[in-house]
């Protein structure tokens, strides 16, 4: 039996699994994300430490099933995107990458927007648009901005890693790519002070990167010369995943964060969503820095000692008061539809009698109305309604979850019966690259199955459209406060007046 070993960088672990062409999981593991050096608008993590992550995986998998590894035909690996890795010219790390959630730059954002206003891509420049990063670079680090040879994606530089080939795809660094355009003779980059050669060689998703290298460390000793795909991020491949990569469909992929996005074959643009050409078709949507992490949060809040899953189930088992709560799930500020690191999260209308069950259905609730919002700005856009959301990721496996969002969004939820969509996008990228399949569509007709679908259900709709005109009053209300406490927790002369009282003697 042939495989391909399909991987998935997440924001909180680490999957690898063999796949064969029928689309089974022959074999698994996972292991946890790397600690993420977070601190304020500050997140980094060291992107050795993803490698080690695959290091382990892939060899779990090779003592785990030796004959199954052995027949590994292809690489393929998918992971978080708006992540920099800045390398320098013998491929080494300069600084530790900085995450999606790094939002250092807004204040340097907000200036590149200024400087740029004639540039199509000056509107999308925020704290989390790649070129904000390098602007921090070259103003902050100067001495590392002048060795700055080329920035990737995680999954790009696990590539590397692999063959030392630097590339990445145009879906990844759309928004990169979109800053090396000139307007009037002028660049993103020529903003910034940086050449636009610090972009890697661009392939198509399933274009080879180049082949394993010969001496890595175990287990990859054992696949010289077996092709390494070039994927592309987590989203693309989930939806790839979940057989929506085709016009007319909408996703919904909830883990660490939370993504929404509708397909069509033409381009539109709607405020705060993403509109990028995914390969001959048109995506508009994108990510939110909140999903189903929301979700453990409440979790380690009220004390769970279990999984989280079982923690929620627990919660959302009790009996509910009939005063509803509003959550507003922005716990790390928010990218689409807001793009506002600043934006906080809240609980709205508590009283004496509520409780944990009030607490868990406001928090499945409020990331339900942040999907509404993005999907009615998206269909609104495109001037097409979609039938169905394809719904994959961790919150998928909860069906009080699935129902939520069916009746908040008013429309069919299915999940796909594959647990980890993204693995098996990743695994549809390798076998179409082996030429197994004649596309990615026909692959996804041949690999994905859908093993449930949440109707609807008439009678919430009117409550829930109370609740959600409510809840988009609370965050036009709540914006400006969020602001203000941010800035009163980097003001550091406030921070001694707010700290823990001393213990008394």
């Amino acid at each position: 039996m042939n495989v391909v070993l399909a991987c998935d960088l997440g924001g909180s672990s680490f999957r690898a699994a063999l796949i064969d062409d029928r689309g089974t999981t022959q074999a698994e593991h996972a292991v946890p994300g790397p600690a993420l050096n977070d601190r304020l608008d500050r997140s980094e993590v060291a992107a050795q430490a993803w490698w080690a992550q695959l290091l382990e995986a892939a060899g779990k998998l090779a003592e785990q099933a030796p004959e199954l590894f052995a027949s590994v035909r292809g690489i393929a690996i998918c992971g978080v995107t708006r992540t920099q890795v800045f390398l320098d010219r013998d491929g080494k790390e300069l600084r530790p990458a900085m995450t999606w959630k790094d939002a250092r730059s807004d204040g340097i954002a907000a200036r590149l927007r200024e400087a740029l206003t004639d540039h199509p891509e000056a509107v999308r420049i925020n704290a989390f648009h790649p070129l904000a990063r390098l602007a921090w670079l070259a103003e902050n680090e100067p001495e590392n901005a002048r060795a700055l040879v080329s920035v990737l994606e995680p999954k790009d530089y696990l590539n590397f890693c692999l063959t030392g080939r630097r590339a990445s795809d145009p879906v990844s660094l759309a928004r990169l790519i979109a800053c090396a355009d000139s307007v009037d003779g002028r660049s993103g980059f020529d903003a910034v002070g940086l050449p636009p050669g610090v972009i890697p060689t661009i392939l198509e998703p399933i274009e080879i990167v180049a082949f394993v290298q010969a001496g890595l460390p175990a287990p990859f000793d054992r696949l010289a010369g077996i092709p390494v795909f070039c994927g592309c991020n987590d989203t693309w491949a989930a939806v790839a995943g979940l057989g929506a990569l085709r016009p007319g469909y909408a996703y919904n992929i909830s883990g660490t964060t939370e993504v929404l996005g509708v397909l069509g074959p033409d381009q539109a643009e709607a405020e705060g969503l993403i509109s990028v050409d995914w390969r001959g078709l048109w995506h508009l949507g994108g990510p939110s820095q909140n999903g189903a992490d929301t979700a453990a949060w409440l979790a380690g809040l009220l004390g769970g000692a279990s999984h989280v899953g079982e923690t929620i189930d627990g919660l959302l088992a009790g009996r509910r008061h009939p005063q509803p709560l509003l959550f507003l799930p922005y716990l790390q500020g928010e990218r689409v539809p807001y793009w506002d690191p600043n934006l906080r999260g809240a609980f709205i209308g508590l009283g004496r009698r509520h409780g944990p069950t009030d607490l868990a259905y406001a928090v499945l609730e409020g990331v339900a109305c942040q999907n509404r919002l993005v999907l009615e700005r998206a269909e609104g856009a495109l001037g097409n309604r979609v039938d169905e959301i394809r719904f994959g990721g961790g919150a998928a496996a909860n069906p009080v979850w699935a129902q939520v969002k069916a009746d908040i969004c008013g429309r069919p939820i299915a999940v796909g019966a594959a647990r980890e969509p993204g693995l098996l996008g990743a695994a549809i990228i390798a076998w179409t690259g082996l030429g197994r399949f004649a596309s990615l569509e026909a692959a996804q007709d041949a690999l994905v199955t859908i093993s449930r679908r949440y109707e609807p259900d008439p009678a919430r709709r009117p409550a829930y459209n109370a609740l959600y005109a409510l809840y988009r009053q609370s965050e036009a209300a709540l914006a400006p406060i969020s602001a203000d406490l941010v800035a009163l927790a980097q003001d550091t002369a406030a921070l001694p007046g707010l700290a823990n009282p001393a213990s008394p003697t």
